[in-house]
């Protein structure tokens, strides 16, 4: 089992910054490709970034590209993502999540509990 646990959500303005972490535990957490998705009530849960295990290879939706960076620090245990010129669409409920295989998973494995983000216009 993979505990992976988000923080660094909050309200903030159009145009702002936020940079979220995700502390994992339980396992060796340089074996596990790690990502980001959101979800928005009604709405599907959606992919946003993802980062390999040796942090070679990283994913975005192009909704995020340029604006939003994942990273990862493995002496940490912990997975980043660095928001940028936030907008209020942005605004969802952020999760973490682990995969065994790839960064490029249709079906992870682990999912934290996710941390609220809300840009105000």
């Amino acid at each position: 089992q993979v505990q992976l646990v988000e923080s660094g959500g909050g309200l903030v303005q159009a145009g702002g910054s936020l940079r979220l972490s995700c502390a994992a535990s339980g396992r060796t957490f340089s074996n596990y490709a790690m990502g980001w998705f959101r979800q928005v009530p009604g709405k599907e849960r959606e992919f946003v970034a993802s980062i390999s295990r040796g942090s070679t290879n990283t994913g975005y939706a192009d909704s995020v590209k340029g604006r939003f960076t994942i990273s990862r620090d493995n002496a940490k245990n912990t997975v980043y993502l660095q928001m940028n010129s936030l907008q209020p669409e942005d605004t969802a409920v952020y999760y973490c999540t682990a995969d065994r295989i790839s960064y490029q998973s249709r079906s992870w494995d682990y999912w934290g509990q996710g941390t609220q983000v809300t840009v105000s216009s």
